[in-house]
This record gives C-alpha cells, structure tokens and sequence, in this order.
C-alpha cells in the first residue's frame, strides 16, 4: 500500500473504468439472509421511487433504497455486525468485549449487538465525530474511548486494545493478517442488495450509486452484481467525500493507496485508506468513482427531506455523486459511461437516516 503526503487530497473527481460490468466473482453465501430474516426485529427496508428525481436528471426511473431505519438503528451497519458477532461470536463461552473503531454507526451497531447478546462493548472514535453520535454509543452500555486522531489511528488503537484477554476485534476493514471478520461484515451486507432484487422484481437496475468509506458496503455490492454467470450487469459508482477519497485516489493511481483526510460533514465516509479485503473488488468491478462536497451532500439531503426521505450526509452522497455525474461539463461523456439514457433505471443506497435516532429496541 502507497502513501505520498505531497500529494493533493483528492487528485481528481472523477474517474471511469471500462470493462468493470465484465469482470466477475463469486457470490455471498446464501445463508446470510435466512440468518437476517430470523432476527426479531428484521424487515425489509423501503425502495422508495422517486419519479421527481428521475425527471429532473432525464433518467427512466430513480430509487432510494433508504437504510434510516434498519434492526432499531438508523443505519444499514447492524447487518454487517449482527452476522459478523454471530459468526465470530460461535461456540463462545462466557461474556467477551467487542472491541471497534467507528465513525458512528457501526460502533452503535457494535454496541447495540453486543448488549442484545449480553456481551461487552469498547468502542473508540476518532476526533470530529458528532457528540450525538458518541452519545449513542454510550447509550447502549458501551465504553466509549475518543482518539485525538483520525479514523485511522482509531483503527489501529482498537486492534491493540482488541489483544487483551476476553476481547474480540469487530472492525469492518481490512488489513493485512485481519480479513476474516472483515469479510464476515461484508457478507452481512449482501442482504441490502438481496432485498432490492426482491423490490425491483424482473427489472435490473441500470446503475447503482455506492457510498464509500473504506469500501466494505461498495464490495458487497460488487460482490452481489458481479456474482452473476451471465445477463444484465448495472454499472457501478461509487461516491466519496472531497476531504477522504482514498478509493478514488486509489483507483487513479492503480493501487491501493492511503490519503490524509481533512473534515466533512460525512463522518462516516472519512476514511483515509481502503480496506485490503474490499480493494480487488473495487479496482475490478467498479465502473466509476467521484468526489462530492459537504456543500452538495447538504443539498442532496434537503431535496430528499423535500421528498420524503430523511437522509444523513453519508445517506445523501449517492445523490448528490450521481447529480455530480450527470450534470455539468462533461456530463454527456459521464452518461455515455454508465450506460445511462431515458429509461434507466438508477438505485441509490441512503445508507443513514438524518440526526433522529430511533428508539431502542426492546432487548427481550
């Protein structure tokens, strides 16, 4: 993995990659979803259509495919942690700590799993995570630790606190001799895209918009639309905050490559470099990538709100990347590259519901 701190943050914002919709891999296991759907508190998030969007970005139709409210949490992370903790967590005797470094939302995740278990919960931030968003966390009965670093140097910390005795390490990236429950995270998402087969029925999309941090939901999205043997393949894009493109950079320099990341409003995208379990994926599958600002992740999120659909910053990037695509200079060249005309279909993945927190659920 590359670093060059004389280099910009973010070199370019935007980036396609032809041949992507060919490549292929092998799918998620199948048992993910039965797994999901045995959960007490499991139901099928919204497809909500969204035909005001569609027509002011000359597209056939657009969905959100919205994640404000998933398991009790106002995010889609609890499928990653719940069948990553019951995987990790199998054969166990006795309570242990589940030890993670977030952004937000996979720490409450985390949390919440681990006090639904009877287990502990360690979760440390980096700086710049929202006070409500720590409190959260701290509601579900878990130690809460904040780092005077980045996301980065937050992962790093819980690996070392993860190596005391009785504790597990539930981190959702990746690193070299830690991909495991990395990838058992991933494997959880697959259920997200299962559902919008489901909601879609007979019709494929035509592109679906990702929001990316390390990459761990973008891989399992690859993972799910490049797992078929033949037929229809949507093009893919990924979406990046300005301030924490590290996928972007990587993609433009061919390897995977850690940034230093500055502030934005999408904590949870802020993310330095990609995980190594989701970089094969992504430099395979992914049709593009693009950079957005806090400014236009903030306007996305208003006209969605003006929709019915309560998107936090992260939710809203999908948006607010597929405006950036498809408007603008260039925006006929950006079209023609994913595939896109008059009657496309496009999904976008609201990952994180806005600044409400749903009540918590009953842990009976």
């Amino acid at each position: 993995m590359s670093e060059n701190p004389d280099l910009p943050r973010v070199p370019l914002p935007w980036i396609a990659r032809p041949g992507a919709r060919a490549w292929r891999c092998a799918p998620a296991p199948v048992e993910v979803r039965a797994f999901h759907t045995a959960l007490p508190d499991y139901a099928p998030t919204p497809l909500t259509e969204l035909p005001e969007l569609a027509e002011e970005l000359r597209l056939g139709r657009v969905l959100v495919k919205d994640e404000s409210s998933r398991l009790g949490l106002p995010a889609f992370k609890a499928l990653g942690a719940s069948w990553a903790v019951h995987r990790a967590l199998a054969g166990a005797r006795g309570p242990v700590t589940l030890v993670t470094a977030t952004d937000g939302n996979h720490g409450l995740a985390v949390a919440r799993t681990a006090r639904l278990l009877g287990h502990r919960a360690h979760v440390l931030v980096p700086r710049g995570v929202r006070p409500g968003a720590v409190a959260a966390i701290a509601s579900e009965g878990a130690q809460v630790t904040e780092v005077p670093g980045t996301y980065d140097e937050a992962v790093r910390r819980a690996a070392e606190v993860a190596e005391e005795p009785g504790a597990v390490l539930v981190q959702d990236t990746a690193w070299p001799g830690y991909e495991r429950i990395p990838g058992w995270i991933v494997e959880g998402y697959s259920t997200l895209c299962a559902e919008v087969d489901e909601q879609l029925g007979a019709r494929e999309p035509d592109l679906v918009v990702v929001p990316v941090g390390v990459g761990s939901l973008a891989q399992a999205v690859v993972t799910h639309y490049r797992s078929r043997p033949s037929g229809h393949a949507p093009a893919l894009l990924s979406v990046e905050p300005e301030a924490a493109a590290c996928v972007l950079e990587s993609l433009t320099r061919g390897e995977a490559t850690s940034i230093r990341t500055g502030d934005t409003d999408m904590a949870g995208l802020n993310c330095g470099t990609p995980s190594t379990l989701a970089w094969p994926h992504l430099d395979a599958g992914l049709d593009a990538a693009v950079a957005v600002r806090d400014t236009d992740s903030a306007r996305a999120a208003t006209r969605l709100a003006e929709l019915g659909v309560r998107a936090g910053p992260c939710g809203a990037a999908p948006l607010a990347g597929l405006r950036a695509a498809l408007t603008g200079p260039g925006a006929d060249e950006r079209r023609t590259a994913l595939g896109l005309g008059p009657a496309s279909v496009v999904v976008l993945l609201s990952t994180e519901g806005g600044d409400a927190r749903p009540e918590p659920a009953d842990p009976s």
